[in-house]
């Protein structure tokens, strides 16, 4: 009975009051070695378990702060054989254009000298400037029409006369531009003639600044001295000067660059939807219309066999299929720049344009053997380096321009 007594009083004693949990002992953390070699086992077991398992999109993200994994290593060395692989793809690429573009080159010279050596045959024997010009345009505009024809290149969209009537001034002087070329042409020599063509950069200074507003810096200024200096040299020494062949190339000079100041305004006015060799086809076909008519009146119906014979020229037929050469070598070689000029910079297209003089000058003094001066040669080199000058500082100037951010 006591027992039971005791018993129940301590019972007493602990009722109420929460029975102590005994404490747990604490796991001992592994230090210095032993906790290296853990880190090391969980980031093996990491990598293996999400070896194959896929990752959000974003999940490169999350992961660029943390140590590459064996699966990263993976993709980054397969990324590196890829471009490895795709690096001769680029290279013959690169070299395919380089390819292309030398060729171009290359026929644009050889259609120009073409051109100029067969054209200045032709007017040596038919004196009739205005006459050869109109027949180019006529071998230009069927040129064209077959290219459309054959869809060798896409015919213009819209309305056809609408596209003409629009870019009419500009068919207007480049008729204008051509006919006083072949008129210097035929009136001085092939040399003389490109010599003073030289100056359309100084043409080309003026007439921006007066209608567009581009005032030339000071170094592009500069290199108008040596152009204007080494002409005036060329021209007191030139044997076969004349008035009528200097004043008819400086007018093709005028008209050619304000041509090319029509054509930016034409473009500014939002009517680009011709590309370059369409815009050419249509000024080409629009010269012709303008020219034939012009050429009728004032120089007749001359480029016939019997009216040929009349004048005496011994072989009418030759005359007549170089006539058809150099109009197929005139529309080619402008159909032909204007295919470089869709590839490359205006300002590289003015400096093989400036080689292309000095190679026709070269070559139309091999072939028809004409007299020069040492100060003409000096004078024309003086010029072209100028003309080559002039083209440097305006890519160098067109590089800074690139440069400068563009005001939004």
């Amino acid at each position: 009975m006591g027992k039971v007594h005791g018993s129940l009083a301590r019972a007493g004693k602990v009722r109420g009051q929460t029975p102590k949990v005994p404490k747990q002992e604490k796991k001992k953390q592994p230090k210095g070695r032993a906790m290296k070699r853990l880190k090391y086992n969980r980031r093996f077991v990491n990598v293996v378990v999400g070896f194959g398992k896929k990752r959000g999109p974003n999940s490169h993200a999350r992961r660029s702060s943390r140590p590459v994994t064996v699966a990263q290593a993976g993709q980054q060395q397969g990324a590196v054989v890829a471009a490895a692989a795709a690096q001769p793809e680029e290279k013959s690429g690169g070299m395919g254009r380089t390819l292309t573009l030398a060729l171009l080159f290359g026929a644009w010279y050889l259609f120009n000298i073409q051109f100029n050596i067969y054209n200045k045959q032709v007017l040596k024997a038919f004196p009739y400037p205005l006459t050869i010009t109109a027949l180019q345009f006529a071998i230009g505009s069927l040129w064209c029409c077959l290219m459309w024809l054959l869809r060798l290149h896409k015919a213009p969209e819209g309305n056809f006369f609408e596209n003409a009537a629009s870019i009419s001034p500009l068919a207007a002087v480049h008729t204008l531009g051509n006919s006083l070329t072949n008129i210097s042409l035929g009136s001085v020599a092939v040399s003389f003639t490109h010599t003073i063509k030289a100056l359309e950069p100084m043409f080309s200074v003026l007439l921006s600044a007066m209608f567009l507003g581009d005032k030339p810096s000071l170094a592009v200024a500069l290199t108008l001295v040596p152009i204007i200096g080494g002409v005036v040299l060329a021209s007191t020494s030139e044997l076969s000067f004349t008035w009528k062949g200097f004043l008819s190339a400086m007018g093709s000079n005028l008209t050619f660059q304000s041509r090319n100041v029509l054509s930016k305004k034409f473009m500014s006015k939002g009517k680009g939807s011709l590309d370059n060799i369409n815009l050419f086809s249509i000024i080409t076909i629009v010269s012709f219309v303008f020219l034939a008519p012009i050429a009728l009146l004032t120089e007749g119906m001359v480029f016939t066999p019997a009216a040929m014979a009349a004048q005496g020229i011994a072989d009418p037929y030759l005359v007549m299929k170089r006539a058809a050469l150099a109009g197929l070598c005139f529309h080619a070689y402008q159909q032909v720049s204007y295919m470089i000029l869709q590839r490359v910079s205006p300002v590289t297209h003015s400096i093989g344009n400036s080689v292309k003089r000095v190679v026709v000058i070269a070559s139309s003094i091999l072939v028809f053997r004409n007299p020069v001066t040492q100060q003409n040669l000096l004078g024309t080199a003086i010029a072209l380096a100028g003309v080559f000058a002039y083209s440097q500082v305006k890519r160098l100037g067109g590089k800074g321009k690139a440069d400068k951010p563009k005001a939004e």
